[in-house]
């Protein structure tokens, strides 16, 4: 069924206001008590409540409540981990680098009950130090590494094989990234310092992996991956040395052509993250800044980081939530911007008001007020009735109607309607007042914007 020009409407209010907000605002961090002092290399989030932090001497930590409280888990591993993934609440895995004692290379950890127990094992092949883990589902799982390892596994960990690179200048250079769009688009970045930069692209699932054109690539590594769609593919590096900018490189084509840039920001990208389509952030490490876009990557404004602390992996599980981890036990937490109401200015009220809810941002129940007007101050309203025909609802982020609060004749005055959000996912919401007038719907007030947190 073709949608009705009532509900492209509202959609088109609704992302007009999306638009507005994240084009004008942006979060901020704060720092958080973590009981370590080590330094934290990599933060895993599943939820905004499930997430593990890791870093020197084998530490890794785990929170169930978003950060608020956080406990060490038993890893066994004396050696420093360099990445942590999960891929829900109780699957996990781990690599510890280890450079002190021989035979060199990398103990691998995993998990099945959320980290209570870690199991352990070499990783078969020495002198192969793995910086980043990925799997797709409980089977299939990717890991890149130094001096050079990009490798799978279809068995959940118990055995790895190097994949197929084709035979570029590029090909064998230390893995730093791996991202997958669907089950057959891939991506993988890296390089080497003052030498090159690399991204490898799959387009068969990883059974053949190209590397860019030695023509396009940088002069350093690119860390941070972030792909938009099977096309169109942002990465994020730059050189740490004095003097030189962050760079952005980018893909349009699914990898046959890239495009590099440095920003006018001195530093190094160690990680890019979105928090929604606009909204990016990147930590430049020792340069102790965060880097922010709030334009989907065209634009770059930089922050100093709290506690100017050295910052260099983050994550957003989803919209609202972010963390970030860093140097000397440094774990950060995304606050999301304050968002105005939605003032009644975009669409005439015609004497009928509507309050923002109280409370917004919702937990569990909020109210929803709005006052009436008497028939003599608009009687088109009232379409030769003495009472209107109202409707309030609410709307998701998508234009979608998720609940309808109010759907009666109601007399002139001033209205509380109370509403339980524990069945809506959180998010942000829309709602707005509507009259029926010959059986079409006309908006006289709203939408206002609610945010249900979870």
């Amino acid at each position: 069924m073709a949608p009705t020009g009532s509900f492209l409407k509202i959609s088109a209010i609704f992302f007009l206001l999306l638009a507005y907000s994240f084009s004008f605002s942006q979060g901020s961090w704060s720092r958080i008590n973590v009981p370590a002092t080590q330094s934290l290399k990599s933060v895993c989030f599943v939820d905004s409540l499930y997430g593990w932090v890791a870093g020197d001497s084998g530490t890794i930590l785990h929170t169930v409540d978003g950060g608020f409280t956080w406990l060490h888990q038993d890893t066994h591993a004396v050696n420093d981990v360099q990445d942590v993934f999960f891929l829900n609440r109780n699957l996990g895995w781990a690599s510890a680098n280890n450079f002190t004692t021989s035979p060199y290379g990398t103990i691998l950890l995993k998990t099945t009950n959320g980290g209570a127990n870690w199991e352990s094992h070499p990783y078969p092949v020495d002198n192969i130090f793995i910086t980043c883990i990925l799997f797709r589902d409980s089977l299939n799982g990717w890991m890149g590494g130094q001096p050079h390892a990009l490798v799978k596994t279809t068995d959940g960990g118990i055995t790895w094989v190097q994949a197929a690179i084709d035979t570029s200048t590029l090909a064998f250079f230390p893995v730093l990234c791996i991202q997958f769009y669907n089950d057959k688009f891939g991506y993988a970045s890296g390089g080497m310092f003052d030498i090159a930069g690399v991204i490898w692209n799959t387009s068969n699932g990883g059974d053949l992996w190209h590397a860019m054109n030695a023509s396009s690539a940088p002069a350093d590594e690119v860390h941070g991956l972030h792909i938009f769609d099977s096309l169109h593919v942002m990465g994020a590096g730059g050189d740490p040395d004095f003097g030189y900018g962050v760079g952005m490189i980018q893909t349009f084509d699914g990898g046959l052509n890239w495009t590099y840039h440095e920003l006018d920001i001195q530093g190094n990208a160690y990680d890019l993250d979105f928090r929604n389509a606009q909204e990016a952030w990147a930590p430049l490490g020792p340069r102790r800044k965060l880097i922010y876009s709030m334009d989907a990557g065209n634009t770059w404004t930089q922050i100093t980081s709290p506690d100017s602390t050295a910052i260099y992996d983050m994550t957003f599980p989803d919209s609202l939530h972010g963390f970030a981890v860093g140097r000397d036990g440094a774990v950060l937490k995304y606050h999301p911007p304050v968002i105005p109401a939605v003032g009644p200015g975009l669409l005439p009220d015609k004497d009928f008001i509507l309050y923002q809810n109280i409370p917004n941002p919702v937990h569990s129940a909020t109210l929803f007020r709005f006052t009436v007007p008497s028939p003599g101050m608009n009687e088109t309203m009232y379409n030769g009735k003495s009472t209107p025909f109202l409707q309030l609802k609410v709307y998701n982020a998508y234009g979608k109607e998720v609940a309808s609060m109010v759907n009666e004749l109601l007399p002139p005055g001033d209205h509380e309607i109370s509403f339980n959000t524990e069945g809506l996912p959180g998010g942000i919401y829309f709602y707005l007042l509507q009259v029926s007038i010959d059986g079409h719907q006309q908006v006289v007030a709203g939408p206002r914007r609610m945010i249900v947190m979870k």
